[in-house]
């Protein structure tokens, strides 16, 4: 007996409806993840269009989505929203706080419509405390819960990780658990709820192992001074003679004792042990690194054990020949992009329509969703709009 979605593409989650309102960095990055899942996600767009200060044919964000255009300010646009809203299993949005409810299509407007709708929100700081209010990004976030503060050298300012820490890691990916979770309980129960992601709550909530260590003593509480933030000599980076780095994670003692020979170090490996010659550890490292380019190291490593690899750039890295074989990045429409994560047996999933340009699926999700008010009456009937 065939499994619905085997070898179409379409994923686990088709058949859920997906409302999203458009924003810009993790809410659009979580409604991506659950399109790549194959959920029917439809991004409400504003007038003019919303999203990153690019070509919106470039946004992969959007992929897997369809789009509609809603003016939620008009007399008209709550309601097209609520009415997509009653046919929806999700909604998500990302604005501040209240700003929803003023619109008319806050959680409480949305459950009176459809009782089991989940309603995810998506926040920096949350939808309550003293922040609450205040504007932020993801540096910020990750600045106040500590994560921030582990990052980098010692002697230097913190590192800014991109945005992936807070935005990506402490904010889409935890409002797509809560979502997946809700969704499952409102299926079970009947009863929709509401979904509050904050991203200070994640990536505090990423840190946990570390609050752990830290309590026991295994973790000090600076940059640097740790095994697995590049105080330890045999966990870091280092450069090599064409200006290129390689990573080195060889902190168990058999993969160690393999780097070291691959190194030919073993006359200063018995320093692994003693914190005081780590110094002499990393210098010693860092010596022999030099005296090779990187591609000359990574041949060096393949087929070891010993936990070293290159650092690749964004371009380099979709001809890797471990992510090549297993289709890590896909090509779609001219994009090298991330192929859709983490992979199924049975409802295997697929990059299947490029971003969603704003409003270009007005019409169609009107007809698939029986919302024919999301179409302005003068296109229904055929008229031109003035300027159009």
């Amino acid at each position: 007996m065939a499994v619905a979605g085997t070898d179409t593409g379409d994923g686990p989650l088709a058949g859920v409806r997906v409302v999203e309102l458009a924003g810009i960095g993790p809410g659009p990055f979580a409604a991506m993840l659950l399109a790549d899942l194959g959920a029917d996600v439809v991004r409400v767009d504003r007038p003019g269009g919303t999203g990153l200060a690019i070509d919106p044919a470039y946004d992969v964000t959007n992929r897997n989505k369809r789009s509609v255009v809603v003016d939620l300010k008009s007399p008209d646009g709550a309601e097209a929203v609520l009415r997509l809203a009653e046919r929806a299993d999700v909604l998500i949005e990302g604005y501040r706080p209240g700003v929803t409810e003023r619109l008319g299509v806050g959680p409480d407007a949305c459950h009176a419509r459809n009782p089991k709708l989940v309603y995810g929100r998506m926040t920096g700081w949350g939808q309550d405390g003293p922040l609450a209010q205040r504007a932020g990004h993801d540096i910020g976030y990750i600045a106040v819960t500590g994560a921030l503060s582990m990052i980098g050298k010692p002697d230097e300012p913190p590192t800014v990780p991109a945005n992936l820490v807070g935005d990506y890691a402490g904010g889409a990916l935890y409002l797509v658990v809560g979502v997946l979770a809700a969704l499952h309980h409102a299926r079970a129960t009947g009863a929709g709820q509401v979904v509050d992601a904050a991203i200070v709550d994640g990536t505090s909530h990423l840190a946990a192992m570390i609050h752990g260590m830290l309590a026991a003593g295994g973790w000090q509480d600076r940059r640097g001074a740790n095994l697995l933030d590049g105080g330890c000599p045999f966990y870091g980076t280092y450069e090599t003679a064409d200006g290129q780095y390689m990573a080195v994670g060889a902190l168990e003692q058999r993969f160690y004792d393999e780097f070291m020979g691959l190194m030919g170090l073993t006359e200063v490996a018995p320093a692994r042990g003693d914190l005081a010659r780590w110094g002499e550890l990393r210098d010693a490292v860092a010596a022999r690194f030099k005296q090779r380019t990187r591609d000359e190291w990574a041949d060096v490593f393949a087929g070891s054990d010993a936990c070293a690899a290159p650092v690749l750039s964004l371009r380099e890295a979709p001809a890797h020949p471990h992510l090549a074989a297993r289709a890590t990045f896909v090509d779609h429409e001219g994009i090298t992009q991330p192929a859709p994560a983490p992979r199924f047996s049975d409802t295997p999933t697929a990059v299947r329509t490029g971003p969603a340009r704003p409003g270009a699926h007005t019409a169609e999700v009107a007809r698939d969703w029986d919302v024919p008010d999301l179409i302005p009456a003068s296109e229904m009937y055929g008229t031109s709009r003035k300027g159009s």
